[in-house]
This record gives C-alpha cells, sequence and structure tokens, in this order.
C-alpha cells in the first residue's frame, strides 16, 4: 500500500469511526426500545431475546472468518461489502412487520457488522504506523465506541418514545451510506493475495460454526442453567468443532488462521486480557442499568441519562488522555493502571445499597469507570502490535472475536450468578429489592475477580512492544 497523505489518513480515521459509532450504537439503542418492539410485534418473552442473540451469534461468529478474507480480498472491499451489507438490513428491520422478519434482519445485521469491524483495526494500524500517532488515532476510535454507547441509550429511549422503535433502525440508513460514499474515496487500496492465498474452506466451516454454536450456547445459560444437557451437550460439540480447527490450522497448506499470530505474547496475552476484562465491564453495563430500574426505579430514559457520566468518562479520557500517558509511560503501564481504576468501580458496586444516592452510591462508580478509556486503547495497541503486516486482518478479527466472547460469557455467568443469588435471597423471606440487590451485588464481587485476573494476565504476559519495533505496514 502506498503511503498515504497525512490529511487523507485522518479522514479514513473518521469514517473508520463513524461505522464503529454506527456497530455500537445499534448494539446499544435496541435494548432500550424492546419493550415497545415486543408490543407492536407480539413477541413472546424468550422470543425478545433473540433481536439481541441472532445479531450476537452472527456478529460473533463471523468475527474471525470475516478478518481473514480481509486479508485475502482487500480490507477495503470487505470494509465495503460489510457496511453495505448492515445498511441494507437495517432497512428490513425498520419496516419489519413481524418476529421472523426482524429476526432475521438483525442476523444480517450481525453479518454486515462482522465484516466491517472485523478488518477496521488491521487498516488502522497500516495507516498510523508511528507509535505517537497510532496511539492518538486508536483513542480517537476508542472514544467513538464509548460515544455510541452513551448515545444509544439515550437516543434509544428518545426515538421510541417520540416516534416509535422502527426509528431506532432508520437512524443507520444515513450513517451507513455516508460511511460508504466517503470511504470510497478515503480508505487507501490494499494488496491481497487472493482467495487462492489462504481459502481454507474446511477450517472457515469449522471455527465459524464452533463459534456460533458456542456464543447460542454461553447466550442460553440463563434459561437453561450451567449443568444442564443442553448446555453441557451443546457446549461439548461447540468445543469439539473448536479444537478441529485448531487441528486443522496446524495442519493445512493454507490455514485461515495461522498459528504463528498466536505464539506473539501480547496476541496472545492482549485478547486473554480482553475477555476478562470486557466480561467484568459488559456485565456492568447490563446489571447496572438493571438495579436502577428494577431497585431505584428509574425509566430507560432517566437510566441512560444516569450511566452517561461513565461513557463520557471512558471517551474523555480515551480521546484526551490515554494517548499522552501511552506514550510517556507507555502502553502496558497504562493498561495496568486503568484495570486498577476498574477494579475499584466493581468494588464499590460489591456494596452497593438497596436505597442507593446517586450522587455517593453511583457516581464515584461512573466516574472510576473511566478507567475503561485508559484500557481499550492501550490493549488495542497491544494486541495489534505483536501482528505482522499480512495477518494485520486476522488479528483484527481475532481481536473482535475475543471481544464478543468476553461480552456473552459475562452477561450469561453474572446474570445467572445474580438470579441465583436472588432466589436464594427470596426463598429466604427477603423482599424483592433486597433480593435483586443482594444478586447484583455477588454479581459485582466475581466481576471484581475477573479484572484480578486480567490484571495477573497482564503483568505477566504482556510485554511493552520497543520504539524502534516494526508496525503492521503494506
Amino acid at each position: 500500500m502506498s503511503p498515504t497523505p497525512p490529511r487523507s489518513r485522518w479522514l479514513a480515521l473518521a469514517v473508520l469511526s463513524a461505522a464503529m459509532l454506527m456497530t455500537i450504537l445499534d448494539g446499544s439503542i435496541v435494548t432500550v426500545a424492546m419493550p415497545a418492539i415486543q408490543r407492536d410485534l407480539g413477541f413472546s418473552p424468550a422470543g425478545l431475546s433473540w433481536t439481541v442473540n441472532a445479531y450476537l451469534i452472527a456478529f460473533g461468529g463471523l468475527l474471525l472468518l470475516a478478518g481473514r478474507l480481509g486479508d485475502l480480498i482487500g480490507r477495503k472491499m470487505m470494509f465495503l461489502a460489510g457496511n453495505a451489507v448492515f445498511t441494507a438490513a437495517s432497512v428490513l428491520a425498520a419496516v419489519a412487520s413481524g418476529p421472523g422478519m426482524l429476526i432475521i434482519a438483525r442476523f444480517l445485521q450481525g453479518v454486515g457488522s462482522a465484516m466491517a469491524s472485523a478488518v477496521m483495526l488491521g487498516i488502522l494500524v497500516t495507516l498510523f504506523a508511528e507509535a505517537k500517532e497510532r496511539a492518538k488515532a486508536i483513542g480517537v476510535f476508542s472514544f467513538t465506541g464509548a460515544a455510541g454507547a452513551s448515545i444509544g441509550q439515550v437516543l434509544g429511549g428518545v426515538l421510541t418514545d417520540l416516534l416509535s422503535w422502527h426509528w431506532i433502525f432508520f437512524i443507520n440508513v444515513p450513517i451507513g451510506l455516508a460511511t460508504i460514499a466517503l470511504a470510497i474515496r478515503a480508505l487507501p487500496g490494499d494488496r491481497s493475495a487472493g482467495l487462492a492465498g489462504g481459502a481454507d474452506v474446511v477450517g472457515a466451516v469449522l471455527v465459524t460454526s464452533g463459534l456460533m454454536l458456542g456464543i447460542y450456547t454461553v447466550v442460553k445459560v440463563e434459561q437453561y442453567g450451567w449443568l444442564a444437557a443442553h448446555t453441557l451437550g451443546l457446549g461439548a460439540v461447540s468445543l469439539a468443532l473448536l479444537a478441529g480447527f485448531v487441528w486443522r490450522q496446524a495442519t493445512a497448506e493454507a490455514p485461515l488462521m495461522p498459528l504463528r499470530i498466536l505464539r506473539s505474547r501480547n496476541v496472545s496475552g492482549a485478547n486473554l486480557v480482553q475477555i476478562l476484562t470486557l466480561s467484568a465491564m459488559f456485565a456492568f453495563q447490563i446489571l447496572v442499568a438493571l438495579y436502577m430500574q428494577k431497585v431505584l426505579g428509574y425509566g430507560a430514559l432517566e437510566t441512560g441519562l444516569a450511566m452517561l457520566p461513565a461513557a463520557l468518562a471512558i471517551g474523555g479520557v480515551s480521546l484526551f488522555v490515554s494517548a499522552r500517558l501511552s506514550t510517556r509511560f507507555g502502553e502496558r503501564a497504562v493498561l495496568l493502571t486503568g484495570l486498577v481504576l476498574l477494579l475499584g468501580a466493581m468494588g464499590w458496586l460489591a456494596r452497593i445499597p438497596v436505597r442507593a444516592d446517586y450522587l455517593t452510591d453511583l457516581l464515584p462508580v461512573m466516574l472510576l469507570i473511566a478507567g475503561g478509556g485508559l484500557v481499550l486503547p492501550s490493549l488495542t495497541a497491544l494486541g495489534m502490535s505483536g501482528a505482522k503486516a499480512d495477518d494485520a486482518g486476522l488479528a483484527s478479527g481475532l481481536f473482535n472475536t475475543t471481544q464478543q466472547i468476553g461480552m456473552a460469557f459475562g452477561v450469561a455467568v453474572l446474570s445467572t450468578l445474580a438470579a441465583t443469588r436472588t432466589e436464594q435471597l427470596l426463598s429466604a423471606g427477603q423482599d424483592q429489592a433486597t433480593a435483586l440487590t443482594g444478586g447484583y451485588q455477588v454479581a459485582f464481587a466475581v466481576a471484581a475477580a475477573l479484572l484480578v485476573a486480567a490484571f495477573t494476565a497482564a503483568l505477566l504476559m504482556l510485554r511493552q512492544p520497543k520504539p524502534d519495533a516494526p508496525t503492521p505496514q503494506q
């Protein structure tokens, strides 16, 4: 890939950030509108969860495949195709007239998101080779993700209350079309080996089916339980498929995911730390929202506004602070500091009272969550630092895959623990609010333990890249 002028690089970053905004916005905006969707389309309570699960299964299951295909056919082409699929699926979701149509549309949105998201980081690290600029670019990219989460929660309530739930999907259309139009001009073309350079069909089937089945199994844990035949049986099949994929990659002449990428301590370590961290962080977003609504009696819009300081803190730190600290102290030190702040937030929540005061009991947590603005950019930089140029798309896809696994695992595990503890307290004669609070306290304590594990893994496995270490380029 020929050198890209500085102005074009930052325009390309704006395009990538807009696509990230659309993906994150869509993920958070739907949760607020789910009650209205259930009323209008006649979803059953169990069926309603598939408006989220269908997206999550397609997104998480296809990221690794999409990342490798991006390396083979061109990351720009994969990015454009993914945005086109996502935008078209958003139109289908907006005009859905029944549950089946909406679930299909959400699955297709997940496909499009996987295609585009899998190559975003690969494009970014090839555009910004110099360490200081790369840190700044990753900070902007991470800020956009935090902004999408906060905007989605507030905007979902506003659009649903003032217009209708259909508009939470229509809003993706202008963003998607603008992103495609700008990307055609702003994103540089890249060399590609073609499908003959690594079209491992067997490996693709194994990893995609294994990941989809695994994510499906995890998201259904809350319904069936961890020791149910449904969970154990499907979990075993998923693990067998993924084991078969690893064996295939070790023996295939043109593997879909060359195992050499995992030999890098930073690549393997960063992905492990990400799973542990996002298991805690994503569950924080879900469980704190449930606590505010079910225990404190907040409405959907009030909940979004109450959580806005957390998203703004994450976004502000990632945009204005993270890059400067990483340049001065290194990404590893910044990551460890951010994990300590997140641990403080979860520890604070583990003692949350039944009748919490927002200013004294919740606002400090929202500010400590700013640690996420240190963790996410530094973790991204460390994870991508070990990838070679030809594997940048694969590394990006792998990083996004473990992100989705962490989110799904965290929600399933911590939600199940919270529900189990709540049932125990109700059986012991506690009132509903006290029982719910006790359940959430257990979940937050486990989230804190996950962050301790993440800190330990980061301390032992990750290494600060040398200043003159090569950055993926083409």
